[in-house]
């Protein structure tokens, strides 16, 4: 099921709609996210963050604080990374990504804990028409403790003007489920 909902996405994004140029690498964004698949609900506040470093290059990072109810706790996390983008045609970027996450769970009775991952992403983003761009990634993310997962993201931005819209965003890996939805400045 995974494998044919990103061969889907990645047709979605190869029409030739617009120009790549067009795609901003430069941008914050903020609104809600939540999580899903965990046996409780996790949902709560998402502040992300691009800037282009020339036309091939960017950075990255974000921050999101998310309330777990069933248990009466919080995660704070933040995340940094480097990404490449190289044009594949007139409107669709090849986009590799690294980047490195930190999260903090508070929990009732003073029960903390700490925690890094390291990820990888590629895949494709796209302007689909002169309001709308796309995109679909397969990414790998591993604790420093742990094993890792695959997973799949898919998304897109609905532009307002060239500097304002409204950006979608779904996670899927290993039976969780995080979704994304929020304004966006590009700039």
């Amino acid at each position: 099921m995974k494998r044919s909902l990103i061969a889907l996405g990645l047709l979605a994004v190869l029409p030739v709609a617009a120009s790549a140029s067009d795609l901003s690498y430069s941008y914050v964004e903020g609104g809600y996210a939540r999580v899903n698949g965990l046996g409780a609900k996790v949902d709560g506040a998402v502040l992300n963050g691009s800037v282009a470093l020339g036309s091939r290059f960017h950075a990255f990072g974000g921050y999101e604080a998310l309330d777990i109810d069933a248990v009466d706790s919080d995660v704070d996390s933040w995340t940094l990374g480097f990404g490449y983008n190289h044009e594949l045609s007139q409107s669709t970027d090849l986009v590799a990504r690294l980047g490195y996450r930190n999260f903090d769970l508070n929990g009732p009775f003073d029960l903390s804990f700490e925690g890094e991952s390291y990820f990888t992403e590629v895949g494709v983003r796209s302007q689909l028409a002169p309001s709308f761009e796309g995109y679909v990634y397969a990414g790998y993310e591993r604790p420093q403790n742990g094993s890792g997962d695959y997973y799949g993201r898919i998304g897109g931005q609905y532009n307002f003007n060239p500097s304002w819209g409204l950006v979608a965003d779904a996670r899927f890996g290993d039976g969780v489920e995080q979704y994304f939805f929020g304004p966006r400045l590009s700039f």
